[in-house]
């Protein structure tokens, strides 16, 4: 059990609780989650029209087209999805890739504050390096 749990839940919730606040100062507060091996997929037949009295019918068959991974970054203050990235893999640099695009969309921030779980990507070498150079990153893992 980790002894520091409560002092982590408390640390989270009190940037979830601010990012109104500290938005108003520049920072940002990005809560950051993946779905990984999305199916893509499309319907074999069109839909067929609607009848009266009746709902528009699908048939079942469908085309694969292989699974994509969706990363979302949720921007705390105002609750809008901010550059979310969809491809073919869940790779480090996939999600480095992602962490640089949040950061382009306000280069003058003053802070970012990632909210995320603890997958092997997130804690990954090139971004831990990638973080030192850009000291308004800050790593917060959910637990």
């Amino acid at each position: 059990m980790d002894e520091e749990f409560d002092a982590k839940v408390k640390d989270i919730i009190y940037l979830y609780l601010t990012a109104i606040e500290r938005a108003q100062q520049g920072e940002h507060t990005i809560s950051i989650d993946e779905m990984t091996g999305i199916q893509a997929i499309e319907r074999l037949e069109k839909e067929l029209p609607m009848r009266p009295g009746k709902v528009v019918r699908r048939e079942f068959e469908y085309i694969r087209h292989g699974t994509q991974t969706l990363i979302a970054n949720f921007n705390m203050a105002n609750g809008k999805i901010i550059k979310p990235t969809c491809g073919d893999s869940r790779t480090e640099s996939d999600f480095l890739l992602n962490i640089r695009h949040i950061i382009e969309t306000d280069p003058h921030a003053q802070k970012w504050h990632r909210i995320m779980d603890c997958l092997n990507t997130h804690q990954s070498e090139s971004l831990v390096a990638f973080g030192r150079r850009k000291r308004r990153l800050r790593y917060r893992p959910r637990y």
